[in-house]
């Protein structure tokens, strides 16, 4: 799927890998375990999954299925017991903590379920905040933060602090934050938990356009049905193991 540039700026955030020889993910017989005083807990009992470039996935199941862990592990954000885990066509447990940073950094954006925005910067700021990380110039992130703040419906917004926004509208400015510098993936960790029904439809369909206009592969972590229903590919799962895998019309 062709990656089309945000309507200001152009150009995309230069990756570490080739995106059209890799797939986005890979996990190979990623296990995660846990003491838990004498008790081993497995939140992942082996799991292998393959995620391509472009995909709109979902990872659902009960609470202690493993989902989250998946995600962590994926981003690197957590450390498999044993497994491989390639992200973008890197092998994680290869980099350093600084190569990870950077991996992360200019190809991963992440939506957390608490927004995670920074309350004393405005919309736009929180916005620009990554790109500003990566050394893009003042002028083009803020062609870019207000591009894309605009596509998620809140122009007019961008000075506004996050305790002058909604619910609704705090996790459209993080959805805005995580693909901003146009990023090969998005993960996203319960994005919908804390909002109404309406809230979260309207959330997941910006997400899905960003999929079909600019090719981003999104990965959620979810329990909540709305969002299984908009997912491309469903991957449910239950006491550490992906139970099923399937391709959604």
């Amino acid at each position: 799927m062709a990656r089309v540039p945000f309507g200001a700026g152009g150009g995309l955030i230069k990756n570490l890998s080739d995106n059209s020889k890799h797939p986005t993910i890979i996990c190979e017989s990623v296990e995660r375990l846990y003491q838990q005083g004498d008790v081993t807990v497995h939140a992942l009992a082996g799991v292998s999954l393959t995620i391509e470039c472009g995909e709109f996935v979902s990872l659902c199941g009960p609470s202690g299925s493993g989902k989250t862990t998946l995600l962590n592990c994926v981003a690197g954000l957590d450390i498999p017991t044993s497994g491989e885990v390639y992200l973008i066509g890197n092998k994680i447990s290869s980099m350093s903590k600084t190569e990870l940073a950077d991996l992360r950094l200019n190809n991963v954006g992440f939506v957390f379920q608490a927004y995670n925005l920074v309350p004393v910067l405005s919309a736009q700021e929180n916005v620009e905040f990554v790109m500003e990380l990566q050394g893009m110039s003042k002028k083009l992130r803020g062609e870019k933060a207000r591009s894309v703040l605009r596509e998620v419906g809140l122009e007019g917004m961008e000075h506004r602090r996050p305790a002058e926004l909604s619910g609704g509208q705090q996790q459209r400015v993080a959805v805005a934050r995580a693909i901003a510098s146009e990023p090969q993936l998005v993960l996203a960790d319960e994005p919908t938990a804390n909002l109404d029904s309406k809230t979260s439809a309207s959330l997941m369909d910006i997400m899905r356009k960003m999929n079909e206009d600019h090719g981003i592969t999104f990965v959620f972590s979810t329990h909540d049905q709305l969002v299984m229903d908009r997912a491309r590919r469903l991957v449910r799962m239950h006491d550490g193991l992906i139970e099923s895998d399937e391709i959604q019309s």
